[in-house]
This record gives structure tokens, sequence and C-alpha cells, in this order.
């Protein structure tokens, strides 16, 4: 993969130049898209900009985000050759950094759960994960070294762990979904890829100018409270062995660890989160379901065609033990700095299987509202399995450098 932190440090240095820090992307594009399929647009004719700390890096935006100069299809033929007047807000976040943006990456329509065209960057017999496939196996492949996707029950941290690479989902409404699909407004959240929990903090504190971001270093002695959420059903065995091995590699680099139970109303939450995710996206895809409904991709139509009767007294009942379940996480932490759990229930499915795998060890933290980062663990049969640091809310900045920590922790390890 291609580190952001090591590109800025030698562009910094004078070592590299921005010009052929993008050459280098549109290269490795060049040389692995064929496979990988992660891009539907590469801007071939993208170039660094002059200035910004970001410049010199490549960003692949996921196409249900607003670029004006490259069509935005979301993953869906209603919106074929859709194109927008405006860059969302957070595309132009990373252009006022000094980012180049290279391409749209491909997402399942509408973000939803039907499979895109990409293939796992590790074994090409298997999906990359969704919603944001395209940006995950883009970094995942060593094409570009910053992605952005969304995250509305697992769309950021499964892909990650499936395709190998760090990534964030931040705490809700860090970065805007102003000039982003909507799916569900609860819920729906911009997150990064990269290399490295490192490279995550260095474009967070680029797109958002946040102090927080700046100076990470990786934790010190972090008190981890590990979490199995048994109540979202078994893993498969490489899961568990993933989460085994960051929990041995965090005890002998100084870290506390212990198993915490989560509180009834926290479980609750988990199981109401579908119910305001599908409400939300019958309002958010009212147009296209009403007009174009045959046109949908037949996965999300079965499962809007099954959602129709929830009602608002469903969906109000439905918030109201999401926003306990919030006020109960916030004392889980009391008495641990992060929570450690899986990031996916197993390695990537077969894409013979025709699923971008399963949200229910993510959906929980999307409705809660924390900042999440992915750990790529280990390799089982050659693929990637992760683990997921959970901070307050809030606190993004000390997940990532949790993170950094077991980043560092598991590479002696190993």
């Amino acid at each position: 993969m291609i580190s952001l932190a090591d590109l800025q440090r030698r562009i910094e240095a004078g070592e590299l130049s921005p010009e052929a820090a993008i050459a280098q992307s549109h290269a490795a594009i060049e040389a692995r898209e064929n496979d990988v399929r992660a891009f539907v647009r590469h801007d071939k004719a993208a170039k660094a900009q002059g200035s910004g700390p970001l410049r010199g890096i490549a960003v692949g935006i996921k196409d249900i985000i607003d670029t004006a100069n490259m069509p935005t299809e979301m993953g869906s033929e209603i919106y074929r050759g859709w194109q927008p007047r405006a860059d969302a807000p957070v595309v132009m976040m990373l252009k006022r950094a000094g980012a180049t943006i290279i391409g749209k990456t491909t997402t399942t329509a509408f973000a939803s759960r039907d499979p895109t065209p990409t293939l796992n960057p590790h074994n090409l017999g298997h999906s990359p994960g969704g919603s944001s496939s395209g940006s995950a196996a883009a970094v995942g492949a060593g094409m570009i070294p910053l992605a952005l996707g969304t995250q509305t029950g697992g769309s950021v941290i499964r892909p990650a762990a499936y395709c190998g690479t760090a990534a964030i989902k931040p705490s809700f409404r860090m970065l805007p979904t102003v000039g982003v699909k909507c799916y569900s407004w609860a819920l729906d959240t911009v997150g990064l890829f990269g290399a490295r929990a490192e490279d995550l903090a260095r474009g967070l504190l680029a797109m958002t100018g946040r102090s927080e971001f700046s100076g990470i270093v990786p934790a010190k002695a972090p008190r981890i409270g590990v979490i199995r959420q048994e109540f979202a059903g078994a893993v498969e065995p490489a899961a568990e062995e993933g989460l085994q091995a960051a929990i041995k590699a965090a005890e002998k680099a100084g870290a506390s660890v212990q198993a915490i139970d989560l509180p009834e109303t926290v479980r609750e939450a988990w199981r109401i989160h579908p119910i305001i995710q599908e409400f939300e996206a019958h309002r958010a895809l009212a147009w296209e379901f009403s007009e174009r409904h045959d046109e949908i991709a037949p996965m999300l139509r079965e499962s809007l065609d099954a959602s129709v009767g929830l009602t608002p007294k469903e969906y109000d009942e439905a918030r109201r033990i999401g926003r306990r379940g919030r006020r109960e996480l916030g004392e889980v932490f009391e008495g641990v700095d992060v929570l450690l759990t899986y990031s996916a229930p197993g390695t990537a499915p077969a894409k013979a299987l025709a699923t971008t795998g399963d949200p229910r060890y993510n959906r929980l933290w999307t409705l809660m509202g924390n900042p999440c980062v992915n750990v790529p663990v280990l390799k089982a049969n050659g693929l990637p399995i992760g683990v997921q640091v959970i901070a307050r809310f809030g606190n993004d900045a000390h997940a990532l450098a949790t993170a950094w920590f077991l980043e560092d922790a598991l590479a002696k390890s190993g």
C-alpha cells in the first residue's frame, strides 16, 4: 500500500515532487485496475496541486459523493451519466488541502448491498466488501494512498477489514454528508481509507484543521475493553483468531485488557438499527422507489419492498432506544479508554456468493456515532482479518492513537 505519511515526509524533504507522487498513483491504477476494477472513472489528466498539506496525494471518491468534474452515478442505472454542478463539501475539504481527486470509486447501488464488479485485491475470487467497495480495494491494492467511503451499517470498517487497509468511521457528523446521496440521515457517515492509522490522522488533520489530529503518536499503555457482541451471532474461527492475536499483542506491549459486557439497552440498540435505517431509506429514496422502482438494484429493491410497512411509531421508539443506548454506552467508557471487537464476521466471502458480507458487527457503532478504526491483524488463507478500535464519541484522535499502538504491537509480535 502507499503510505500518505511517507509521501508527505518525502515531499516535504524535497525527495519527491508532488507531480511524481501523483504519477505513481496513475501508474499503479493502470497496472492493477483491469484486475481489481476499483474505479468507475479514472481521471487520467488529474494533476498535482502546487500547495497544501495533501499536495501530491491522490484520492479516490466513492461514487455517491458529488464531484463537479466527474459524473456521480451512485452505482445505479437510474443515475447513469448524472453530472452534479458542484463538489460535495467533503470533496472541497480535500481540494482546499491540496489533494488531487484522481477518480470515482465503485459503490453498491445507493450504498446498499448489491455487489459491484470490484474484486478483492488479495484474492480476485473474493469480495472486497461493500458498500465502499472500490475505495477499500483501491487503497488495499496500492493504487492510491487515500479514499473516501461512507458507512450506514458497516460500509467502511468491513471492506477495510476484507481488503487489509486501515480505515476510520469518524464520530457522527465530523465530516459533512451534504452532497452525499442519502440513505439514512441519522446513520450515514463519511469515512477514510488509508494504509495505517497515521495516514488517517494526517488526512483528517488536513481536511478538518482540527488540532487534535496534529502530532498523534501511539497511545501509551491503553486500557482496552474487549466485547464480542454475542448478540450479533457467531463469528468464523478466523475472526476470533484475529481478535485473540490483537489481545495478545496489546497485552505484550503494555496494555491492560479486560472483557466487557455491554448494557442491555446497548444490545437493544443493535436490534433496532435496521428499523431506523430502512424507515429513513424509504424517505431518502422515495422518488426512486415510486418513479423508477423496477430499475432499483434487485437486493435493494427487495429490502425496500419488505420494509414498506414500517410505521412512524416504530421509528420513534427505535430512535428513543438509540438515545438511551448512547447514554449507557458513555458509562462503559468510564472504566476503559477504548473498546476492541471484530471488524467483520470472518474473511471476505467468495465472489460467487454474490454478497458484500454482513455488517452485524458494525451497525451498532454506526448508530451510536462513536469513532471506529479498523486495524489489519493477520491473514487467514491469504485473506486479511481486522479488528476495530472504538473510542468515546468525539475522541477520534484517541481511537487513532490506540489503533497506532495496536499496529506497532502487532508488528513486533508478528
